[in-house]
């Protein structure tokens, strides 16, 4: 009737039992797995490590006297999710404490100037024009450079709006937009440092603090007997 242990501590199986009830009793229940299958108990140590995150960073806000914001879900991007993995990602969807910590774990991590550097050389393209033209049959949104010269041209040293013809071709060129500067890069590498950062603080403080008990060991370890992952 374990959950598993922290710092020693037995924590109780209860809360275990009733957040799988409510995920049986939800509307993605059809989806869940048959119950007493592998995978139904690979869903139950799945569940499990998403409760002993959460109990782990509960405890690291009394510890810190950390403010808890509102318990009121929140939501991560695929990007932000894939980066923290599924337990973590879920603990921290689900519990204020969980983010509270993030947060203060993280605080002071920062892209450095070469990181930001690097991205940009690797993200930045020349800005494109785009033609907005009219066509005898209707508009058109067109790279000038792929036109045929001589429109493009004519296109070129034509007052807007003005039609023009060369050879068999017709248009006017409406309007010209260019693609906007990126946006700075910095807020968005930020952020996926301090998940870096908080996934790797986490993985120490679970080693460190966390006791699994059999039957609920982490889904992905190799050595429980429901583990059949295959490539």
């Amino acid at each position: 009737m374990t959950l598993g242990l922290l710092d020693g501590r037995p924590l109780p199986r209860a809360a275990l039992d009733h957040r799988l009830t409510a995920l049986r009793n939800g509307p993605r229940a059809t989806a869940l797995p048959q119950p007493g299958s592998s995978e139904d108990r690979q869903l139950t140590r799945w569940v499990a490590q998403v409760l002993l995150t959460e109990a782990l960073c509960e405890a690291v806000t009394a510890e810190r006297n950390l403010s808890v914001g509102p318990s009121t879900p929140a939501h991560l991007d695929q990007q932000a999710a894939v980066e923290l993995g599924s337990i973590t990602a879920a603990a921290y969807e689900g519990s204020a404490a969980v983010r509270a910590v993030h947060d203060d774990v993280t605080a002071t991590i920062e892209p450095s100037p070469e990181d930001i550097a690097h991205y940009r050389t690797m993200t930045t393209r020349p800005p494109s024009v785009r033609w907005h033209l009219a066509l005898p049959d209707g508009e058109l949104e067109a790279d000038p450079a792929t036109l045929p010269t001589a429109l493009a041209d004519a296109l070129r040293t034509a007052p807007p709006g003005a039609w023009v013809t060369a050879g068999p071709w017709k248009a006017a060129l409406l309007a010209t937009t260019t693609t906007p500067e990126p946006p700075d890069p910095t807020p968005a590498l930020q952020a996926a440092a301090r998940r870096a950062a908080f996934v790797r603080w986490l993985d120490h403080e679970r080693a460190g603090r966390l006791t699994l008990v059999e039957g609920l060991e982490h889904p992905g370890d190799p050595a429980q007997p429901d583990n059949h992952h295959r490539h």
